[in-house]
C-alpha cells in the first residue's frame, strides 16, 4: 500500500519533467524576415547619365596632365643618352684592350726583326765573300729597313698611351653613366639636365677621340697640358641646378670657416699638385720626345751599316751596336711605356684642374642657396683627395699657417695619387 502511494506521487513530477524534454526538443526558432527588392528598369534619362560619367572617367584617366607628358619626354632623352653613353664604355674598353694589344705585338715584333737583323750583320762579316755575303747584307739591311719604317709609325701613334687615353675615358664614361642614373632615381629631369648630359658626353668625345687619323690628340705637344674632359660652363651651370633642392639648413651648410678651408684646399692643389703633375708630364714628354727620335735613327744607322759589311770591320761594328742600342731604346720606350706615364700624368693634371674650378666656382656664387649644401660639398672635396673630413680641415690649417711663418706647405692635397 505504502509502495503504491509513493509511486503514485512519483507519477506527476515524471510526465512533467518528460513533457519540458519533448517541448525542448521540438521548439523550432523564428525566421527572420528576408525583405527582397526587385531592381527597377533603368529609364532612357539614367542611362544617359550613366554614359556621361563612364566618358568623363575614361578620359581623366587616359589623358595625362601635359606637364607629365613634357616630363616622360624629359626621361625618355635621358635613357636614349644612358643607353649611348652605356655604349661609349663598351667601345673605349673594347679599343683600349686592342691598343694595348698593339703596344706588345709591335714591341716584341720589332726587337725580334733588329735583333734578327744584327745577328745576320755579325754573320755576314765572318762569312767571306760571294753570295752568302750578298744574302746576309741583303736580309740585314731589309730587315733594319723595315724595323726603321715600323719604328716610325709605332713611335708617331704611341700605342701606350692610346690604351691609357681608352682606360681614362672608360673611367669618365662610368662615372658619367652612374651621374645619369642617379639624377633618375632622386630627381625630376628637365630639358636643361638633358642638355648638360649631352654637353659632357660630346666634351668627353673631344677629350678622348677613337680614331686614329685626323682626330688623334698629339702625342708630342710643344707643352704639356693637362686633360679638359668638361664643358667650359658645366660648373656654373651645376651650381644653378642645385638651387630649390637643398636641405632646410641654415645657410646651406655654409660658413666663413668652411669657405676659407675651401679656399685654402684650392692652394694646396694649385702650388703642390697641379705643378708637380706638370713638371713630371713635361719631363716625360721630353724624354719620350728624345726616345721617338732615336729609335727609327739608330735602326736608320744599322741599316746602311750592314750595306756596307764586307768592306770594312767599320760597317759590321756599326750595324750590329747601333741594332743593339735601338732594341734598348725600343724596350724602354714602349716596355716602360713612357707614353702611358704621359698621358696619366695628363689626366691626373686634369682632375686635380676640374677639381680646383669646382671649388671656385662652389665659393664664387655669392647666394648661398644656390650652392650645393656646405657640409655635402665638403664631404665629396674629402672623398676625392682621399682624406677624412678631420684630415681635409688638418690640411686647410697647415697651409694657413704656411701664410703666416712664411713657410711651404710639405704634402699634398691627394693622397690618393
Amino acid at each position: 500500500m505504502a509502495s503504491l502511494q509513493a509511486s503514485a506521487l512519483l507519477l506527476p513530477s515524471s510526465s512533467s519533467c518528460c513533457s519540458r524534454k519533448f517541448n525542448a526538443a521540438i521548439h523550432v526558432p523564428k525566421l527572420p524576415k528576408v525583405s527582397f527588392s526587385v531592381p527597377k528598369i533603368p529609364t532612357k534619362d539614367l542611362i544617359e547619365e550613366l554614359n556621361l560619367r563612364v566618358g568623363v572617367e575614361k578620359i581623366n584617366v587616359t589623358t595625362p596632365p601635359i606637364h607629365h607628358k613634357s616630363t616622360s619626354f624629359v626621361t625618355t632623352k635621358l635613357y636614349a643618352i644612358l643607353e649611348a653613353v652605356a655604349d661609349r664604355v663598351e667601345m673605349h674598353n673594347n679599343i683600349g684592350q686592342q691598343r694595348d694589344n698593339w703596344n706588345t705585338l709591335l714591341l716584341n715584333s720589332i726587337n725580334m726583326i733588329i735583333l734578327t737583323a744584327a745577328t745576320m750583320a755579325g754573320v755576314a762579316a765572318i762569312s767571306g765573300t760571294g753570295m752568302p755575303l750578298l744574302a746576309l747584307k741583303l736580309s740585314s739591311t731589309l730587315l733594319y729597313s723595315a724595323a726603321t719604317g715600323m719604328l716610325l709609325i709605332m713611335n708617331k701613334i704611341q700605342p701606350s698611351q692610346l690604351a691609357e687615353e681608352q682606360r681614362n675615358a672608360t673611367r669618365l664614361f662610368k662615372q658619367l653613366q652612374n651621374q645619369i642614373q642617379t639624377m633618375l632615381a632622386l630627381n625630376t629631369p628637365t630639358q636643361e639636365d638633358v642638355k648638360d648630359v649631352m654637353e659632357k658626353v660630346l666634351a668627353l668625345d673631344k677629350a678622348y677621340p677613337l680614331p686614329l687619323l685626323g682626330a688623334m690628340l698629339d702625342k708630342f705637344p710643344s707643352k704639356f697640358e693637362p686633360a679638359v674632359w668638361w664643358p667650359n660652363n658645366q660648373l656654373q651651370k651645376k651650381n644653378k641646378s642645385y638651387a630649390g633642392k637643398q636641405c632646410h639648413i641654415e645657410n646651406n651648410g655654409w660658413s666663413e670657416e668652411l669657405e676659407m678651408e675651401m679656399r685654402e684646399v684650392i692652394e694646396v692643389v694649385k702650388r703642390k699638385d697641379i705643378e708637380d703633375y706638370v713638371r713630371l708630364g713635361n719631363l716625360a714628354l721630353k724624354i719620350n720626345k728624345g726616345l721617338a727620335i732615336s729609335g727609327p735613327l739608330l735602326t736608320g744607322i744599322a741599316a746602311v751599316g750592314s750595306a756596307f759589311v764586307g768592306n770594312g770591320s767599320w760597317a759590321a761594328i756599326v750595324a750590329v751596336t747601333a741594332g743593339a742600342l735601338a732594341s734598348t731604346v725600343n724596350a724602354f720606350e714602349h716596355g716602360v711605356q713612357v707614353g702611358m706615364l704621359i698621358d696619366m700624368y695628363r689626366n691626373s693634371g686634369g682632375f686635380f684642374r676640374h677639381l680646383k674650378e669646382s671649388i671656385e666656382a662652389t665659393i664664387g656664387e655669392r647666394d648661398l642657396e644656390k650652392r650645393e649644401n656646405g657640409e655635402l660639398f665638403e664631404m665629396k672635396v674629402a672623398l676625392q683627395l682621399g682624406r677624412s673630413l678631420s684630415q681635409l680641415r688638418e690640411l686647410a690649417r697647415k697651409s694657413a699657417s704656411s701664410h703666416v711663418d712664411g713657410t711651404a706647405i710639405d704634402e699634398f692635397a691627394s693622397k690618393l695619387f
